[in-house]
């Protein structure tokens, strides 16, 4: 029987292996699948900024992880060889002889999808610094090419910032001006309970935890090292945190399902990728417990992989309990499921931690639906 932490681990590497594989040894373009959704709006620019979008998507979700050091031998030799596959990959995809070279300057997807390996080499350094001067001037440059693209109007603003939050950690010039409209536009656009309109109207879906709450916890800790003019705006982000946490926790049904509703729904565990995140920063609010979020947590895990058709050949469909087209939105490439990856944080949480080493505890949902006297919700302002 697997531990909880060796489940994760098995089912990240089944996840993560064929794109970071592939990429060390330069031959991602002959392998990836050139898969769209069947809603796609533009399929062969789609298929042509896959290749950050698949690279950003997988660190981002597994460098806690990368950094982490220790653990069990086999872990230990996973990590060693996924250190190395990030590296070479990372190298060839800067390296304009390389057949896996990617270009950051196709199209405005680019922004979101630079800022995702901005996002992983802040939360694992030991990418950054295993990373040769050269290749770092090649990142960077490559980053900052994407100021080019104007973010849409929405939470598109937070990759923006996020690239400049990258730029900010490891001592290069940044504009404070892309961070600042960020930041005063998401307050603008927060709405209460812990939620955020995502642009001028409130949607019913994901994107709170696919983005905002995970991006603006980033900004926070990096933004917040640099300068104290946004003291009272970060108290107010990490309240607001905490409630959404709550609430997330609260929509992992007993049996790891959770409502199917709203766009990019195929993302599949990244639905939970802000209390993933919570989770791995140890930031979790009192009301729950490390144990009962690995828990549910897992189930999702299980759930949302256990298809016979989640892969195809070794690669994610688009779906979310198993290949499932219809499912798939007019952005959706073979690149995009990767940020399932996300859920996988805290996997960069030592094995000793509460989070691993507590005995299993039952989540919200299965305490209630199993009949149990429960503590009742309360929606909070948090303006």
């Amino acid at each position: 029987m697997l531990t909880d932490r060796q489940f994760w681990l098995q089912q990240m590497d089944k996840m993560v292996r064929p794109v970071l594989y592939n990429l060390a040894k330069d031959s991602l373009r002959i392998a990836m699948p050139k898969v769209t959704s069947i809603h796609i709006d533009n399929k062969e620019h789609r298929i042509k900024v896959q290749y950050v979008e698949v690279l950003g998507r997988v660190l981002s979700g597994i460098a806690p992880w990368l950094q982490l050091e220790g653990g069990s031998p086999a872990e230990v030799a996973l990590r060693k060889q996924y250190r190395e596959w990030a590296i070479q990959g990372l190298k060839n995809a800067l390296d304009s002889n390389a057949k896996d070279f990617m270009n950051f300057d196709i199209g405005g997807q680019q922004l979101v999808d630079a800022s995702y390996v901005a996002f992983a080499l802040v939360r694992a350094p030991w990418l950054w610094e295993n990373l040769d001067k050269k290749n770092q001037e090649l990142m960077m440059k490559s980053i900052v090419t994407t100021r080019r693209f104007k973010p849409v109007f929405s939470n598109w603003l937070l990759f923006s910032a996020m690239n400049e939050a990258f730029l900010a950690k490891f001592g290069y010039s940044w504009d404070p001006m892309r961070v600042d409209y960020a930041l005063q536009q998401m307050e603008q656009w927060y709405t209460g309970d812990g939620m955020y309109t995502d642009g001028t109207s409130f949607a019913f879906d994901y994107y709170n935890s696919y983005v905002i709450h995970p991006y603006l916890a980033a900004l926070v800790d990096i933004i917040g090292s640099k300068t104290n003019a946004y003291k009272e705006m970060f108290e107010k982000i990490k309240k607001r945190n905490e409630r959404y946490a709550v609430i997330q926790e609260r929509l992992i049904n007993a049996d790891g399902t959770y409502p199917a509703t709203g766009r990019s729904i195929i993302y599949r565990g990244a639905a939970f990728h802000h209390l993933a995140d919570m989770a791995w920063r140890k930031a979790l609010p009192k009301q729950l417990s490390p144990a009962q979020v690995r828990c549910a947590l897992t189930a999702v895990i299980r759930k949302t992989l256990e298809s016979p058709t989640t892969y195809k050949n070794g690669w994610l469909t688009i779906g979310l309990y198993g290949d499932q087209p219809n499912l798939g939105d007019f952005y959706n490439n073979q690149g995009s499921p990767y940020i399932a990856s996300n859920i996988f944080l805290p996997l960069g949480l030592p094995e000793t931690d509460t989070f691993w080493s507590a005995p299993a505890a039952k989540w919200s949902a299965q305490k209630i639906w199993s009949g149990e006297n429960f503590e009742n919700d309360h929606s909070a302002s948090l303006k």
